[in-house]
């Protein structure tokens, strides 16, 4: 079932030529920009992951990316039909932190060059406790990131040997302080339930350590086992929980959190009643985009690097997935993006409609049904099942089915039933 931080969802999308990422890109300009640069490198592969990344010691295949890089930030920035002030940069993987200090500083730099963040710009990054040091988050802190997302996953140390992913609690609580004293605002953790040889105890005992470091924001999200994708992951098809234990962690893990102060934002994400995302949702200015839930102003996307995704008035662009191909468009002087949509009046209302139950919750009766079609049996049975309420002005989610959103959005969604069944990724 697809994610929805875009609609239609990527795998639906069809090649792009220059023509359409030059007409797209010249659209740029009219709201604020977000930024997404993909690092797509890792010292190891996780057999868990399904991301898009590359294993690899090459520092000349690392320079081959930082140079592409450079050039496709000022190619793609000449095109914007405005240079609109950019509101957020996120720096996601494959492991950012793979890069040292002075090739992070660089990647800063050229955004630097042909951009401007405004003074409170949200930057954040993606970091991997094992491999991040401190002298790396003080670099950051210069560049301006006041935002961390740290992995974690599970700490039970059975589940990590299984999932190839040692992380002792020690050395993420140890960065977690680190990171705190040199005065990153907001510190994000992500967990995953339905891995190897997770019981119910085991999970309490990762939550109960999370708990102690207290981050202001958690994800917590569902592994996706497709070994046909990511042939990695076959390996661990016999330890996997059945679907009831899996059910099971994942209740277990909402009513760990809630019981320490969480709020459930929606879909797989929490958060402390003070912190931004809480007060958006509040105030209806919550967003959502690739980078996933942000306080933003609506914005277009620009995204660099293999497998980036970028979202101009509506309309989609991909780069090429593999980073010899990626860097070789930008080096033969052609644009990285090889996929795309072209938005109907169709897919706005629908993607519409699709965010605000995401961010809002709720959406108006009349603006949400003329567009439910022949799924009205889909919507009654989410009635039935207490996933949602409909009454004479609004379509609502329950808090039950805050954890189920992505069922709720495929009421909506005209392409989620046509042709032979699509596989989704969790991750770009």
């Amino acid at each position: 079932m697809p994610r929805y931080t875009s609609y239609p969802p990527a795998n639906l999308w069809g090649p792009s030529d220059a023509d359409f990422a030059r007409t797209t890109l010249a659209r740029a300009g009219s709201r604020p920009l977000s930024l997404y640069v993909h690092v797509p490198f890792c010292h190891k592969l996780c057999l868990y992951c399904g991301c898009n990344m590359l294993v690899t010691k090459s520092q000349a295949l690392v320079e081959r990316y930082l140079a592409a890089l450079e050039v496709e930030i000022e190619r793609t920035t000449a095109l914007l039909g405005a240079r609109a002030p950019v509101v957020q940069v996120h720096l996601g993987g494959g492991t950012p932190t793979y890069l040292n200090e002075a090739q992070l500083a660089r990647v800063m730099a050229a955004i630097d060059r042909s951009l401007s963040r405004v003074r409170a710009c949200e930057t954040s990054i993606e970091v991997h406790p094992p491999v991040t040091t401190v002298a790396q988050l003080a670099t950051l802190r210069a560049l301006g990131f006041s935002r961390l997302s740290m992995g974690v996953q599970d700490f039970d140390p059975d589940v990590q040997a299984r999932i190839r992913r040692t992380q002792p609690f020690e050395q993420t609580r140890d960065l977690f302080i680190a990171a705190r004293q040199l005065g990153f605002r907001s510190i994000s953790v992500d967990l995953m339930y339905g891995l190897p040889l997770q019981t119910l105890a085991s999970f309490e005992r990762t939550l109960d350590l999370v708990a102690e470091l207290r981050p202001d924001r958690l994800a917590l999200f569902g592994y996706a086992h497709m070994p046909v994708l990511k042939k990695h992951q076959a390996v661990l098809t016999p330890d996997l929980p059945g679907p009831a234990l899996r059910l099971a962690l994942f209740q277990l893990a909402t009513e760990h959190l809630a019981a320490r102060g969480y709020e459930h934002v929606g879909l797989d994400h929490f958060a402390l009643p003070e912190d931004e995302l809480c007060r958006a949702r509040k105030d209806r200015t919550l967003r959502r985009n690739f980078m996933g839930y942000t306080t933003c102003a609506a914005s277009d996307v620009l995204a660099f690097g293999p497998s980036a995704i970028g979202e101009i008035d509506g309309d989609l662009l991909q780069n090429a997935r593999g980073v010899l191909e990626w860097a070789q468009r930008i080096e033969s002087s052609a644009l990285p993006a090889v996929r795309g949509w072209r938005s109907s009046a169709d897919d706005v209302r629908r993607r519409e409609i699709i965010h605000r139950l995401f961010c809002e919750l709720e959406v108006d009766r009349d603006f949400a049904m003329p567009m439910l079609g022949d799924n009205a049996p889909m919507l009654a049975a989410l009635i039935s099942d207490g996933l949602v309420e409909l009454d004479d002005v609004k379509l609502r989610v329950t808090p039950l089915g805050r954890s189920y959103l992505r069922n709720v959005a495929v009421v909506f969604d005209a392409y989620f039933a046509a042709g032979p069944p699509r596989t989704y990724s969790v991750a770009v």
